[in-house]
């Protein structure tokens, strides 16, 4: 496989166990990652997630507990970065679990070592950047639908003539087709009606 430019990830390392933190976060480090930070506070990591732009965190369980759990599942809502697990052993329920909120790989502390930190790095987000591209996908879509129809509306055409007319727009405008279809909604509101006025 061929290689690509290098990333330096912006790692939140989370454990309550600070001699294990320090360990990760060398890892990380050498791989030529930057640690933001090392927190064991759940309470300390949701705001730091509020704060600061993390492309990926690592969260090192020392137990199959649902503490540990929601950790996990709080870290993935707040900070929206793709989530690696480091297990102390392999659980398949809790790793079960785990997937369930959010979880896009995980690891076992007893062999974690560069390559697989690395790894592990490398396909819990390509599999991050695969889901938002669907994710995108789809609005993009819907947008474009939206703006079809509006033009259907105003300008009494089909459907197959109001994608026409934003391809159009598009091709003449040198722009981007979903920019277009976000510029009829943007000005949708700003139209007049076309239903007559009343005359007093």
């Amino acid at each position: 496989m061929k290689a690509g430019p290098k990333l330096h990830l912006r790692v939140l390392l989370a454990d309550e166990r600070h001699d294990q933190l320090d360990r990760v976060a060398r890892v990380v480090t050498a791989l030529g990652h930057v640690v933001i930070a090392k927190e064991t506070n759940i309470a300390a990591v949701a705001a730091l997630t509020e704060l600061e732009p993390v492309d990926v965190a690592i969260v090192a369980v020392g137990e199959s507990t649902e503490r540990a759990l929601d950790l996990m599942g709080r870290i993935v809502r707040e900070a929206t970065c793709p989530v690696i697990a480091l297990l102390d052993v392999e659980d398949p329920d809790f790793i079960r679990q785990a997937a369930k909120r959010g979880v896009f790989a995980y690891i076992t502390n007893g062999e974690a070592g560069d390559d697989q930190f690395e790894g592990a790095i490398e396909v819990v987000l390509h599999r991050f950047a695969e889901y938002h591209d669907l994710e995108g996908a789809f609005g993009r879509r819907a947008l474009t639908e939206r703006a079809k129809g509006i033009l259907m509306e105003r300008h009494s055409i089909d459907e197959e003539a109001a994608f026409m007319m934003l391809r159009e727009h598009s091709r003449n405008a040198n722009r981007k087709l979903i920019d277009v279809a976000q510029a009829v909604l943007d000005s949708h509101a700003l139209l007049p009606s076309r239903e007559p006025r009343p005359v007093d």
